[in-house]
């Protein structure tokens, strides 16, 4: 009961925050209410008995791709003005991100219906994680199922610090040639 009460409660500080990462107008702001959401969903994973995920979750992303983004907010000097001035440009972006957003939640609700609440049993089931261990089924799980998805996402990490050292340098040119 205190369980799921306590895992209500983090899933609402999750959803608000993350609501707020979104409608911040000030970058770093926002950079602080993502880790926050990060934090957050860490301790969900705790009470769903993820101890290895949640503690990888608050390393990986609160930690180091957290400080990344806040370098890159700082590397690049934005400021609310910066940001405010970009929205006149795009103006097919708000009704193109309702109708994705309902697509996807459209999407969402498909999946959950058809898998969770028919009570669809996977390949790994409570009992059989218990047996193995949470750590290594997710270790096992990375290296041979989803090497191909783990791989992709450390190239686009690489791609992302590789874009902000361009960034860095072109500005750092456009300065000296003022």
């Amino acid at each position: 009961m205190l369980a799921g009460l306590l895992f209500i409660i983090m899933g609402l500080i999750t959803i608000v925050c993350a609501l707020c990462v979104v409608f911040q107008k000030n970058p770093v702001y926002s950079a602080i209410f993502l880790i926050q959401t990060m934090v957050s969903l860490a301790v969900l994973y705790v009470l769903l008995h993820a101890q290895f995920i949640a503690a990888i979750q608050v390393m990986v992303y609160a930690g180091a791709i957290m400080v990344l983004f806040v370098f890159v907010i700082m590397l690049l000097n934005l400021n609310k003005t910066d940001v405010e001035g970009d929205y006149d440009k795009l103006l097919f972006q708000k009704p193109s991100a309702i109708i994705l957003g309902f697509i996807l939640v459209v999407m969402i609700g498909v999946v959950t219906l058809n898998t969770v609440f028919q009570g669809t049993q996977g390949e790994y089931t409570p009992e059989s994680i218990s047996q193995i261990g949470n750590t290594q089924l997710v270790g096992k799980m990375l290296f041979t199922k989803y090497v191909f998805p783990f791989e992709i996402a450390s190239v686009l990490l690489f791609a992302a610090v590789l874009g902000a050292i361009i960034l860095a340098k072109k500005q750092i040119i456009k300065e000296k040639e003022v």
